[in-house]
């Protein structure tokens, strides 16, 4: 047993392992690896794979993404400037009204001798540089026609900034004037295509000042353009190196019209018809952005929409013969080439929807019931028929009641302006009486050409509306209560709401008749989702492709009223369903060029992405819920959502919005569509306020906010709100004078001010007018 026991020892059993010491590193990856002794776990190793194969796969698809935005770059480039596509489309735009744009233009057209200069009819100017395989058109807006300027920089590729580095010294201290800043700041509220600048008149300065010059326009073009640097254009050379510049830049992508077929007009001709009132347009010029079909439909910015009855393709004229690609399109120049007409699927130039009265009626009326019905119009005669409840009164269909009442509203609104307007013309005269500074008769003869000028009528409107916008900043939706008129009838469409953010209210709900009219999508996102992927398999003119487009039923007065304005003739491709009316919803930001208050149902000039109308649209609040608090006025510095009646937009679209002021157009208002919702509530708020007489803890006896018993008890299920944050509610009323006693959540302070918010849906009016023939204008608009 003792021998057994010894041949079974082993001495390293009982050893004893001391714990390490605590140094506060980590363990290396050799001390790892020694206490494992290679063992590796099995889980670590597919882990560690699947991270390592991870990491290739988001390598190589950053690498594939790369990849494809270069090629997608180069393709972009080689579609378009090259000898068998479109050429870049150039605007000239000069930020000074009195600069040479024909020095520039000559610059640019004799750069290279091997250069090949043509002019179209239209007044484009086209240069193929074979040097460079590269085709550009060079057009030049009219310089007093503001309108027209935009129109073309909604179609071109590129524009050049032109800025004169003489001006400070002919044109006076102004670098870029006036209209300079009109022209830039409109430009990039509607989407400014790839801009480059160019300083000309350089070499007129003395050596020493030329690099200061260029450094000072570099400053002030940086706050418009961080990212533009500034190139001189004073000699050929440098005419080379623009046209060089303007053809390798990458390209800057502008949605709504890259998503949409355009067209510039290279040349045009009117053929009236046999009856002589209406007649086809013929548009010649290269298809831009997409595909353009002929049973699409077409804006012509100043006549409107049109239907296209077939597009041809003929010789390019532009193309020199040697460069011409024989597998083109077209295989034998020498004749036209009919690429499609226009067949039964063609889009419909109906905008409206024709509403049917009897839509309602189930069953055909019985005598008595149409008796009924005549006894009732007749008593819709009054405001509130004799007889009938306030219940009823208040769900009679009245359009006029309901413009009657807004006037008073306004009325009211502005009857303390109009006070205080009178008080001050009393002062003023007063001390016209007490001071008499007329003193030569030279002054004498020029007041009174003056004041021939001024119309005393309208200065006085102007001083009532800015007191009332005015007022109704510092007291929004105040009103004070009719003293001659029951506070249940005056404000009988009105109801009261115990939360304006959660309180439900039906959109369906008393819609106007002009709604009747309107087209409305179920779901207008996933619509504009289908429209736009089916773009991409739409069929008709490529993109690059020099055609002619017959525009059909143009009126003969439309036509010649455009061709008096000497505005060029562009074409945009519509989507479907973009010819339709609906209610549109736009957000809109003043500018700081114009800081009078505008007020809702103004008439203002819109132009809502390639589309340019006249409304009277109005305002409301730029809110997430449900319902929206309207706005008598648009205030400066402040931002608000405008709701009209207009044809259907798909987004993104931008939006300027002009007021004509003394003849001239002014930018008062920038911004983009939200959406074409009909269903957008819009809630009309007043205020009525009264005072405390008597207060006692919780309790409160309150007055002049009505006056008889019968208003109150109509009014007793509103709930009441001070200006220091008291809930409350009306108990009873206290005698007949209007006296009523409140119950608040809390104590009520002597000079607390007690408020009743009541509410009320409101409409846009159908005041939509298309902008036909309006170019006219040193700025000004007719239609």
């Amino acid at each position: 047993m003792a021998l057994e026991k010894t041949e079974t020892h082993r001495p390293g059993a009982f050893k004893q392992t001391n714990k390490g010491h605590k140094h506060g590193r980590h363990r290396s990856k050799g001390s790892i690896s020694i206490a494992t002794k290679g063992k590796v776990n099995v889980k670590e190793i597919s882990k560690k794979k699947q991270a390592e194969l991870k990491k290739d796969q988001r390598r190589h698809q950053a690498l594939q993404l790369r990849r494809n935005k270069r090629d997608e770059v180069l393709s972009k480039k080689r579609s378009i400037g090259g000898l068998d596509h479109a050429p870049f489309l150039i605007s000239i735009v000069p930020l000074n009204e009195l600069m040479n744009v024909e020095s520039a233009i000559a610059l640019l057209t004799k750069c290279d001798s091997e250069a090949v200069v043509q002019t179209s009819v239209t007044g484009v100017i086209h240069i193929t540089l074979p040097r460079f395989k590269q085709h550009f058109s060079l057009i030049i807006p009219p310089k007093d026609n503001y309108l027209a300027t935009l129109d073309a920089l909604k179609v071109s590729d590129t524009v050049v900034f032109l800025v004169s580095a003489n001006a400070g010294v002919e044109f006076g201290d102004e670098i870029i004037d006036s209209s300079g800043r009109k022209i830039l700041a409109s430009a990039f509220a509607q989407g400014v295509p790839t801009p480059v600048v160019a300083v000309t008149d350089l070499d007129k300065l003395p050596v020493k000042k030329q690099t200061e010059q260029k450094q000072n326009i570099q400053k002030l073009i940086t706050k418009w353009l961080p990212n533009e640097k500034v190139m001189t254009l004073s000699k050929e050379a440098d005419g080379l190196n623009v046209l060089r510049r303007i053809g390798n830049q990458k390209r800057k992508n502008v949605l709504y019209r890259d998503r949409r077929p355009h067209l510039f007009a290279e040349s045009y001709q009117f053929e009236p018809d046999n009856e002589g009132f209406k007649g086809t347009l013929k548009v010649c010029g290269y298809v831009r952005g997409s595909p353009l079909s002929v049973n699409g439909l077409v804006y012509i910015p100043g006549l409107g929409a049109y239907q296209m009855s077939r597009i041809e393709a003929p010789k390019d004229p532009f193309v020199l013969e040697k460069n011409r690609n024989k597998n083109s399109m077209q295989e034998d120049v020498n004749t036209v080439r009919l690429l499609a007409t226009a067949d039964d699927k063609q889009e419909s130039l109906e905008s409206e929807n024709i509403p049917d009265p009897m839509e309602g009626e189930q069953t055909w009326p019985t005598e008595e019931e149409l008796k009924m019905a005549e006894d009732e119009i007749k008593r819709r005669v009054k405001k509130v028929p004799k007889g009938w409840s306030d219940y009823q009164a208040a769900w009679i269909p009245d359009d006029d009641a309901e413009d009657d009442s807004e006037d008073a509203d306004d009325e009211d609104d502005q009857d303390d302006a109009m006070e205080d307007a009178a008080e001050e013309e009393d002062s003023d005269e007063e001390k016209d009486e007490e001071f008499d500074t007329m003193t030569e008769s030279e002054v004498c003869v020029n007041d009174q050409q003056y004041d021939q000028q001024i119309d005393e009528h309208m200065e006085k409107q102007e001083l009532e509306r800015v007191k009332a916008a005015k007022m109704d900043q510092m007291f929004p939706d105040e009103m004070d209560t009719p003293l001659d008129t029951p506070a249940r009838l005056r404000f009988q469409k009105y109801r009261g709401l115990e939360s304006f953010r959660t309180s439900p209210w039906d959109p369906k709900e008393n819609l106007p008749m002009d709604y009747a009219r309107i087209f409305q999508f179920e779901n207008f996102d996933r619509t504009k989702r289908r429209i736009i992927k089916e773009l991409e398999d739409r069929e008709g003119a490529l993109p690059g492709w020099f055609v002619t487009v017959y525009v059909t039923g143009v009126p003969k007065y439309a036509w010649n009223a455009f061709e008096t304005t000497g505005a060029s003739v562009t074409l945009m491709g519509m989507h479907p369903h973009e010819n339709k009316m609906s209610v549109l919803n736009v957000v809109l930001k003043r500018t700081g060029s114009y800081d009078q208050p505008i007020a809702s149902k103004d008439k203002l000039i819109l132009q809502c992405g390639y589309r340019r109308f006249i409304v009277n649209p109005i305002f409301s609040q730029h809110t997430n819920g449900k319902k929206h608090k309207y706005e008598r006025f648009f205030q400066p510095e402040s931002t608000v959502v405008a709701t009209f009646y207009a044809p259907i937009q798909f987004p993104p679209a931008p939006v300027l919005c002009f007021k004509e002021i003394n003849g001239n157009l002014d930018l008062v208002a920038t911004g983009s569509l939200l959406s074409c919702n009909p269903d957008r509530i819009i809630t009309k708020r007043i205020v009525l306020s009264g005072h405390s007489f008597k207060v006692h803890k919780r309790s409160a006896v309150i007055r002049f906010m009505f006056f008889n018993r019968e208003d109150i008890l109509y009014f007793k299920p509103c709930k009441l709100r001070t200006r220091y944050g008291q809930i409350g509610h009306i108990k009873e009323p206290l005698g007949t004078h209007g006296h009523m006693k409140c119950i608040f959540d809390g104590q009520l302070k002597s000079q607390d001010v007690v408020f009743l918010n009541l509410y009320k849906r409101v409409f846009p009016k159908w005041t939509y007018e298309e902008c036909i023939a309006s170019c006219v204008e040193s700025e000004g608009m007719e239609s």
